[in-house]
């Protein structure tokens, strides 16, 4: 339950809709937070969560977006950069429009999300970034140079901005998961589920939960002091990655 010595935040998670995004709104929420959520239609938000439609490819729609959140919530204190695609190929049979709309998605719509908050981050010399990476950009994964190239990116988001911003009380750390019980990883193969599954040291996938109370740890008042840390949720699947 939410700290009753602490008021509740207004909390900002891009693709909240599903999966572990879905998952992080619950659990800000459970903590007593005002959520707002972005999802691509504009619902399917969790109950007490705001939805909105935003595209993090669109900076027009993200301005609406962040405008609609601010304006019922108060301006952002916790942005949780989850939106993301896969597109998996070879590399040999990856065209260009492959890779540069994962990287867009993944990593430049971090970007545009985070110069539509960060201001009132920095007047208030408080607020907390959190991006969701994977294990794959650390890791790697055949198929996947698109997708690790994005979310390896996003490691020099978070340690860049935490050099440039980090004396205003401001924190970018990245959360790297592994693989999650999710909509995505249930579309896989039994066999191909195994496989993966012997990798890990863990020998299971996590829950989604497992992830979002990671993330609501590194956004609290209690994580203040880190900041530029890679943090993984992974099993042990990326030991020393």
């Amino acid at each position: 339950m939410s700290d009753p010595a602490t008021e509740p935040r207004s909390v900002l998670i891009t693709g909240g809709n599903r999966g572990i995004g879905r998952a992080i709104a619950e659990e800000f929420l459970r903590r007593g937070d005002k959520v707002a959520v972005t999802s691509r239609s504009g619902s399917g938000g969790p109950d007490g969560a705001l939805t909105v439609a935003a595209d993090v490819t669109d900076g027009d729609s993200l301005d609406a977006a962040v405008k609609t959140a601010e304006e019922a919530n108060g301006p952002i204190e916790v942005l949780v950069a989850n939106a993301g695609i896969t597109d998996d190929q070879l590399l040999l049979r990856m065209g260009d429009d492959s890779f540069e709309s994962v990287v867009d998605t993944n990593l430049t719509g971090s970007f545009r999300t985070i110069k539509r908050v960060i201001r009132s981050m920095m007047r208030r010399k408080k607020g907390r970034i959190v991006l969701i990476s994977s294990v794959v950009g650390l890791y790697g994964s055949p198929g996947q140079i698109n997708y690790a190239a994005s979310k390896a990116g996003l490691v020099g988001i978070a340690r860049a901005l935490t050099r440039e911003l980090g004396s205003r009380g401001i924190t970018a750390n990245v959360v790297a998961p592994g693989y999650i019980d999710t909509d995505m990883t249930a579309q896989l193969s039994d066999e191909l589920q195994d496989s993966y599954r012997k990798a890990i040291p863990a020998g299971r996938f996590a829950d989604p939960s497992e992830v979002a109370r990671v993330v609501a740890f590194i956004a609290s008042d209690d994580a203040a002091y880190i900041s530029g840390a890679v943090i993984p949720v992974d099993g042990g699947l990326g030991m020393g990655h």
